[in-house]
């Protein structure tokens, strides 16, 4: 029988290209989307790949669509939890409603649909559960903590999932891209509209111009797809992948580079 595995977010981007990669590679790939447009969308992709994908419609933060769309897609192999979106507010900037909002969708969901995968894995003693969380998951950079405290606790609690679940012969990964073209630039406009007055406004159009000048160098979806689906189909997968030379270079000077130097860059760069 052919091996289920579930993406969240499939619509574009690491989505898209991860849910079309894991048709190429043999897996029965499922695409979560919200709307039928979106369906048709992946339908298209898919058709251009020369690949055979299913959608089914799930809204991540709603348990009740969870719940629904895991009995239709039915027992699952692996399940990619990529559905997410980037946030860019000062701290002084994020009201509750927003805060709640990205935690809910990038650290409550996945782990939602984990628990509801994880039956019937323990069941057959084999499964994937891949988080895609982001450079960001390790590291802190000013006017995105919000984004980032999502990314990071979500990597807390795959650790402690990937413990838990080693003895059921489930698998937990983490993959964790840096900058790749995505909807992030639309992201970015999106909020930094929303604060308009802002005492921030000057460092927000400061990091608009470091984001179009490090677009020409983001990656295609389609290199991360590869580490995802590799992740997916190895029997020995590791339990993080970062992913993008950017990705490793913020690693290194993360680790290595004191935080008061750390602070003193990012305050210069940003004009805080």
């Amino acid at each position: 029988m052919t091996e289920t595995v579930l993406t969240t977010g499939a619509n574009s981007g690491i989505g898209l290209a991860t849910t079309v990669e894991l048709a190429r590679r043999g897996f029965r790939s499922v695409g979560s989307v919200r709307s039928k447009v979106k369906a048709a969308a992946v339908a298209d992709a898919a058709g251009e790949a020369g690949v055979e994908v299913e959608t089914v419609l799930l809204d991540v933060t709603d348990a009740d669509s969870c719940v629904k769309a895991i009995e239709e897609v039915g027992p699952l192999y692996g399940l990619v939890n990529n559905a997410g979106y980037g946030l860019t507010g000062a701290v002084e900037d994020v009201d509750d409603e927003e805060a709640r909002a990205i935690l809910e969708t990038m650290v409550l969901a996945p782990m939602r649909l984990a628990r509801l995968a994880l039956p019937a894995m323990r069941e057959a003693g084999d499964g994937r559960i891949v988080n895609v969380s982001s450079i960001y998951g390790r590291t802190t950079t000013p006017l995105t903590g919000w984004y980032q405290a999502a990314k990071h606790a979500l990597e807390a609690v795959s650790d402690a999932l990937r413990i838990e679940v080693a003895g059921a012969g489930v698998k937990v990964v983490l993959v964790e891209p840096g900058g790749f073209r995505t909807n992030i630039w639309e992201d970015f406009q999106r909020d930094v509209a929303a604060r308009d007055g802002s005492r921030y406004d000057g460092a927000y159009q400061r990091t608009g111009q470091l984001m179009r000048l490090s677009s020409p160098m983001m990656g295609d979806p389609a290199q991360c797809a590869r580490v995802i689906a590799g992740a997916v189909a190895s029997s020995r997968p590791r339990a993080r992948y970062l992913v993008g030379y950017d990705a490793q270079a913020l690693a290194l000077a993360d680790r290595f580079t004191p935080t008061t130097i750390k602070d003193a860059v990012s305050r210069l760069a940003l004009g805080l």
